[in-house]
């Protein structure tokens, strides 16, 4: 009897041991887990608080660039008056609009949306003057003439550290090649202007000439060269320079290539094509993180936007190509990225009249991408409906300052093509989308962007790296 006794409180007295083994067991990788926690927490809590610290101190740097700057104007009144019998056939003449005015060559208002000579930027003059940007005033190079870089893009050389922007020369006479034709100048070429601070700008000359003699060519003064870029290949060790290339007709609607072993050229022409068979007008090429390129253009009579990833030398596109912003009747193409995130600023399609831009946002660039509103903050309602009287062709981000870029637009001068003007405004990336989801209800959750109507300003301190 004691043998059966034994047996049950041996069994009990070695399930109590595994029980205690097993709860301190528990307990002590309860306490591990906890510390583990714990250290996880700090590390993300210490990265959050980075992020935030950072985010802090770039708004801190940026706030200034962030206020809200009016800007106001009066409208004459029409000018002349009508008979009794014109008022009585078309009644009463209708106030002219902003619009009206900045198209009218002979408008009072004119000398407003195209300030004079004497109130240039000139890089030559110092003192409080120096490094600020005006938009829409003359811009002088370092020689004293008026920068010729229209529909321009930059490109950033690591090499030399120089910043290089490439633009339409239209240095010559304005004029229409027939009665309903758009106001155009004979093609000149791709001028190029070096910088190391983005306000310098020295003129390295004509890298891609016009062609005077040999009609059959795709650059004869007689067609059309329009929005030039130019990336650098990495793998190949060139540059490459992507245009629109068209007739005077704009019939032609194709990109064109063009390849040199320097940023300030010559550029060698290469061809021209309609990519993927389809027209293509107002165009712009990106560079990736990752150095894959794509070009983005608008087509079908611009009705949509088109995004295709260019061969591995940059020289062609692939057989891929995305149809975007279908029926959305938008041009002028500006693409950047930020935080993962792809953002794009587009134009209305309205000839040389200014009308309201809209920024595009997408998780890829090859979409699906959404509309986020209208970027431009400040001036007042009428800046803000014609982006400034001016059209987008260029977002250049700044080092050192995530989340500050240039917006570059061009204030066009149908009457003097010549006389176009550069609008350089800061653009920010931040706080919530203004505008609903095309498709569903709610809003994005990218953050949104915002361009600042200032009349004169300069880059922060600190947003250089190198």
């Amino acid at each position: 009897m004691r043998n059966k006794h034994r047996k049950p409180s041996a069994y009990c007295s070695n399930a109590g041991s595994k029980y205690s083994l097993s709860l301190l067991t528990f307990i002590i990788w309860g306490f591990v887990g906890c510390v583990l926690m714990i250290h996880f927490y700090h590390i993300i809590h210490h990265n959050d608080q980075e992020e935030t610290e950072v985010k802090l101190s770039n708004h801190m740097v940026t706030r200034e660039l962030e206020e809200v700057e009016e800007e106001n104007f009066q409208i004459p009144p029409p000018r002349g008056k009508r008979s009794p019998r014109a008022v009585l056939r078309r009644g009463p003449r209708k106030p002219p609009t902003a619009i009206d005015e900045f198209l009218d060559e002979a408008s009072d208002m004119r000398p407003f949306f195209f300030p004079g000579r004497r109130n240039a930027v000139d890089p030559r003059k110092g003192g409080n003057y120096s490094m600020h940007f005006y938009p829409a005033r003359i811009w002088l190079d370092t020689d004293g003439n008026p920068i010729q870089a229209h529909g321009g893009g930059i490109l950033f050389d690591e090499k030399s550290e120089t910043y290089y922007w490439y633009g339409e020369n239209k240095d010559g006479e304005t004029y229409h090649a027939h009665k309903k034709g758009a106001a155009r100048v004979d093609i000149i070429g791709v001028s190029c202007y070096s910088s190391k601070d983005l306000w310098t700008w020295k003129n390295e000359g004509i890298v891609l000439p016009g062609e005077e003699t040999n009609i059959t060519h795709d650059l004869h003064k007689s067609n059309v060269l329009e929005r030039p870029k130019v990336l650098y290949n990495d793998l190949t060790g060139q540059y490459i320079m992507w245009m629109h290339i068209d007739d005077a007709n704009y019939t032609k609607a194709s990109v064109g290539v063009a390849i040199s072993s320097s940023p300030t050229g010559p550029f060698q022409y290469l061809y021209s094509k309609q990519p993927h068979g389809f027209e293509s007008r107002d165009m712009t090429i990106f560079k990736d993180d990752d150095g894959k390129a794509y070009l983005i253009y608008s087509s079908v009579d611009n009705s949509e936007l088109h995004v295709s990833p260019l061969t591995d030398d940059y020289l062609d596109v692939t057989r891929v190509v995305r149809r975007i912003l279908v029926g959305q009747h938008r041009e002028a193409p500006t693409l950047f990225k930020h935080e993962r995130t792809y953002y794009m600023i587009t134009s209305g399609c309205t000839g040389w009249a200014p009308n309201q831009a809209l920024a595009h946002a997408a998780d890829k660039i090859m979409g699906p991408w959404e509309t986020i509103g209208n970027p431009c903050v400040g001036g007042n309602k009428v800046f803000r409906m014609t982006t400034f009287f001016a059209q987008s062709t260029f977002v250049l981000p700044l080092p050192g300052i995530p989340g500050l870029f240039i917006f570059m637009a061009d204030r066009w001068n149908p009457p003097e093509l010549r006389d176009s003007r550069y609008v350089w405004l800061p653009l920010t990336v931040g706080g919530l989308a203004d505008e609903p989801l095309e498709y569903n209800f709610g809003f994005p959750l990218w953050s949104r962007v915002s361009i600042y109507w200032h009349k004169r300003w300069r880059l922060p301190q600190g947003w250089r790296t190198w």
